[in-house]
């Protein structure tokens, strides 16, 4: 696809910034590569990072810092494994990638798959909304562990 301005733009949200589209974006389109600064640490974390694998995090730069979850996304990150001249391995690459046709000024999300020791609720609003930012396979983890705390879960079926 050829592009003639750019595919996104950052606005302010309720809770925040949020990642737009500019123009109509078709799914499978590759919205744009994740720059950022690269850190090798295996303890850090942020809210915005993005984990490459071994101790190395990727702390993304504007505009894809501000890619906000949603458990029904219309993105996907997509990683690409590198390597330098001499074969040894370099930091992956992150794209950003519609997994639907996206429309002009519809915000962009991604699902942050996060693991059930970090979830948080979702105010996504999604109709298929999980209740909480986790990754789909941990939900059932997450609510047992919900459930055995406070006795008698609202959250348990």
């Amino acid at each position: 696809m050829s592009i003639g301005r750019k595919l996104v733009r950052v606005a302010k949200v309720s809770f925040g910034r949020g990642v737009f589209a500019a123009q109509n974006i078709p799914a499978g389109t590759e919205v744009g590569q994740v720059t950022g600064r690269v850190i090798d640490d295996p303890e850090y974390t942020s809210a915005y990072c993005i984990d490459l694998g071994d101790s190395l995090s990727l702390e993304p730069s504007a505009p894809f810092r501000y890619l906000n979850h949603c458990c029904t996304p219309n993105c996907q990150l997509q990683t690409y494994s590198l390597t330098y001249d001499d074969g040894s391995p370099a930091p992956s690459e992150v794209h950003v990638v519609a997994l639907s046709d996206i429309a002009e000024g519809d915000e962009l999300t991604i699902d942050y798959q996060w693991s059930a020791s970090g979830a948080i609720k979702c105010l996504c609003g999604s109709s298929n909304c999980r209740g909480w930012v986790v990754a789909a396979e941990e939900l059932d983890e997450l609510l047992k562990s919900k459930s055995g705390k406070r006795g008698k879960s609202r959250l348990a079926n």
